[in-house]
């Protein structure tokens, strides 16, 4: 006999899983367009006299997530994954 409920569950998680590697890619290919446009970004603050760092831009980038959240993460967690990118985003090299 075989057990049908556990073979259902693991076909649907089959299917999550196919989504998630798909959602992945799509932000891998959204991670490497802002990754571009911070470089424009970084190339252009030298003629306006801009440093790198800018901590209040970094205030309304976790404002904008904020008021874009609509869960399940928590405006902390999105916080924790944006301070990694940003800290990524800073290191980046032509």
């Amino acid at each position: 006999m075989t057990d049908q409920p556990s073979a259902e569950a693991a076909e649907q998680i089959a299917k999550h899983r196919e989504r998630i590697d798909s959602i992945d890619c799509r932000i891998v290919q959204l991670l490497n367009e802002r990754a571009a446009e911070s470089l424009a970004i970084r190339a252009l603050k030298p003629q306006v006299h801009w440093g790198l760092y800018d901590p209040k831009r970094e205030e309304e980038i976790f404002a904008n997530l904020a008021g874009c959240n609509e869960g399940p993460l928590f405006d902390e967690n999105l916080r924790e994954i944006y301070e990694a990118i940003l800290h990524v985003m800073k290191e980046l090299r032509d």
